[in-house]
């Protein structure tokens, strides 16, 4: 089992539009309402697939409400941490050449109380877990080093740790030294301290984060895939996939693929890639199922040229 914790869940509505026209009236193509928050989703790819998740997060007002019903069609076990404050609502908008523009809420602001509730069940929860994944920002009132702290009282318990999160709180949890990171090229750059323009940058700075005694570094990078690095190596994996939807929810479901495939080696790569690419093909924040994978299409390998320039998408 592995289990997810969202500190800043939210509801995501994505409308998607032929094209974006500032101070237009634009007419929609769809809209779509999901659960939403990066360990949710990683619970929800993790569900789809037929594998157990629990999902621990905050709620509270009537988005909280409306995100555990999200949640309970989905099949996975949420674990509720009621707060006074109400759950954040996002919009995405979605254009027709996979160009997305998010809008995000900060949240509602936590008191010490509340956080420490949020501390209490994450580790009530990750008793017997596989893993325990960390994601995403953090609320008003939370400070940055709460991941890093998380990290270092559920690996005392014998739990793995995995996190995806941002900025001072991703530079903070490194020092926790979770048994692995998710970064995405712009977080890997502002992790390290210097652009990452190439696959060889990526490279670079994945061994520094090594460096600072993380095990696994998986970056996300775009249209190129993603790297794995560890102490035995590092391979790259990209799906001949070229047309995104919707890139929101990508970088998670590629997460869950990982972790689904046992967490180790270019297999494991491979399959996360594979998920990750069918999630950006699909409306949303919709998660793949078995039927939408498509692991033939990657393509992995230690060998990979570190001049190759990474894109946005």
């Amino acid at each position: 089992m592995i289990v997810t914790v969202t500190a800043n869940p939210s509801v995501d509505r994505t409308i998607e539009i032929d094209s974006f026209q500032r101070g237009a009236v634009l007419r929609t193509r769809s809209a779509l309402l999901d659960a939403g928050g990066k360990g949710v989703n990683v619970a929800r790819a993790l569900a789809a697939n037929g594998l157990a998740a629990t999902a621990v997060l905050p709620t509270g007002g009537a988005e909280g409400v409306q995100l555990t019903a999200l949640l309970a069609t989905a099949g996975i076990k949420v674990v509720e941490v009621p707060i006074a404050g109400a759950v954040r609502s996002n919009i995405t908008i979605a254009e027709a050449d996979g160009t997305t523009t998010k809008l995000n809420e900060p949240g509602p602001r936590f008191d010490a109380a509340e956080r420490t509730r949020l501390v209490a069940a994450t580790l009530d929860a990750a008793t017997g877990a596989d893993w325990v994944v960390l994601c995403g920002s953090l609320p008003p009132g939370v400070p940055a080093d709460f991941y890093a702290d998380l990290t270092r009282r559920l690996r005392e318990r014998g739990a793995r740790v995995a996190v995806d999160t941002s900025g001072d709180a991703l530079r903070a949890a490194v020092a926790g030294r979770p048994d692995l990171v998710k970064p995405n090229r712009e977080e890997l750059a502002d992790l390290v301290g210097h652009e990452v323009r190439t696959l060889g940058d990526a490279l670079s700075a994945a061994r520094q984060v090594l460096g600072q005694g993380v095990a696994t570094v998986v970056a996300s990078v775009g249209a190129e895939g993603a790297l794995l690095v560890t102490a035995d190596g590092a391979w790259h994996a990209r799906s001949t996939f070229v047309e995104p939807r919707s890139t929101v929810g990508a970088g998670d479901a590629l997460l869950a693929g990982f972790l689904a495939a046992g967490h180790i080696g270019p297999d494991a790569l491979a399959d996360a890639v594979a998920w990750g690419a069918a999630a950006a093909g699909l409306p949303g924040s919709r998660m793949p199922t078995p039927a939408e994978l498509d692991r033939a299409a990657v393509r992995c390998s230690p060998a990979f040229d570190p001049a190759a320039t990474l894109t946005e998408n």
